[in-house]
């Protein structure tokens, strides 16, 4: 090959290269036309264009104590005999229900609150609302609860679920409240 052979096919190879570059690219000012990024999706039916959450993905579920349909939520309230504080048979289902529940999930914290009916002068019924409140938190605690999950408190006579005056309103508000977070 010649010299200037070789010249004029290095030239010619160097020019369509560059030419090859430029010539697809349309020149336009970036203020016309919008820069975009995203390649276009055409537009369907969304529910088969959305992935499904992985398997092992926790979705969001209400949490037992506020499904209304749960036991949990359902069932909160220990019910007391007139000027006692121990626990009935009757309610050990109730707190071995919530017991368990706890002691498998020590990340949720509840409160008791005891109450009493409107008989009785103030200073007692708060000191009988404690009791009743302690009560249940001991038999939870023997169920295996963490101390650090209760928090007692007494209402006493201050928050009747019943404002009646008859023997079936203070039969209703003579009880220990079990009260969730979200509560």
């Amino acid at each position: 090959m010649t010299r200037p052979y070789r010249f004029a096919l290095t030239a010619a190879l160097v020019s369509s290269a560059f030419l090859a570059a430029c010539s697809s690219t349309p020149l336009t000012s970036p203020a016309s036309t919008p820069v975009t990024t995203a390649t276009p999706v055409p537009v369907t039916n969304q529910a088969q264009t959305q992935p499904a959450p992985p398997a092992n993905m926790a979705t969001n579920q209400v949490p037992p104590y506020l499904d209304p349909q749960n036991p949990l939520a359902k069932e909160r309230s220990v019910y007391f005999d007139y000027d006692k504080s121990e626990i009935a048979s009757q309610y050990d289902h109730l707190v071995q229900l919530h017991g368990q529940y706890l002691a498998n999930h020590p990340e949720v914290a509840i409160k008791i609150a005891g109450n009493t009916d409107e008989r009785g002068g103030s200073e007692y019924n708060l000191a009988l609302g404690q009791k009743r409140a302690d009560t249940v938190a001991k038999a939870l605690e023997i169920l295996g609860v963490k101390d650090k999950q209760i928090e007692t408190i007494s209402y006493g006579k201050e928050k009747p679920r019943n404002p009646g005056h008859d023997e079936a309103a203070y039969a209703e508000n003579r009880r220990a409240d079990l009260i969730y977070p979200g509560n």
